[in-house]
């Protein structure tokens, strides 16, 4: 079994997968610092300078201006404002990943397309699929130039 992980950690597999999670935990903080110090504030801004962070529910009796006064009074809080932060987070990193998707997938489609060789061609005559250096045709005997 050992030696087993070893090929397999050898083969690059898992070293690709930790540099995965590196990089995108890393861009996982700054998609979050994006969201919450730039992208955030300007909504609120465009909504009425409203702190989109600081928007809440209080679950409990007391009217409270900041949620952290809720949390320290022990009253249950709906912190809508915060998830509102995290769909935003959420949708960017996807886009992201889609695009970076879609390039790879362009680029897998250019390395096919350059692969595949032509190694047929239509008959003059009859139309039929026939090898590229065939000197008459095996469907109607036409004879090819």
């Amino acid at each position: 079994m050992w030696k087993e992980f070893k090929e397999f950690a050898v083969k690059g597999n898992m070293i690709d997968l930790a540099v995965g999670v590196v990089v995108g935990g890393a861009f996982g903080k700054i998609v979050t610092s994006l969201v919450t110090d730039i992208i955030t504030p300007l909504v609120g801004l465009l909504l009425g300078n409203v702190d989109l962070s600081n928007l809440f529910l209080t679950l409990g009796p007391g009217n409270f201006k900041t949620m952290k006064q809720a949390k320290d009074a022990g009253v249950a809080t709906l912190n809508y404002g915060l998830f509102l932060n995290n769909v935003i987070d959420f949708l960017i990193i996807a886009f992201s990943i889609f695009i970076v998707i879609k390039q790879l997938n362009r680029f897998k489609r250019k390395e096919v397309e350059e692969e595949v060789a032509v190694t047929t061609k239509a008959c003059d005559y009859c139309y039929s699929e026939i090898h590229i250096d065939a000197k008459r045709c095996p469907h109607c005997t036409s004879e090819l130039n």
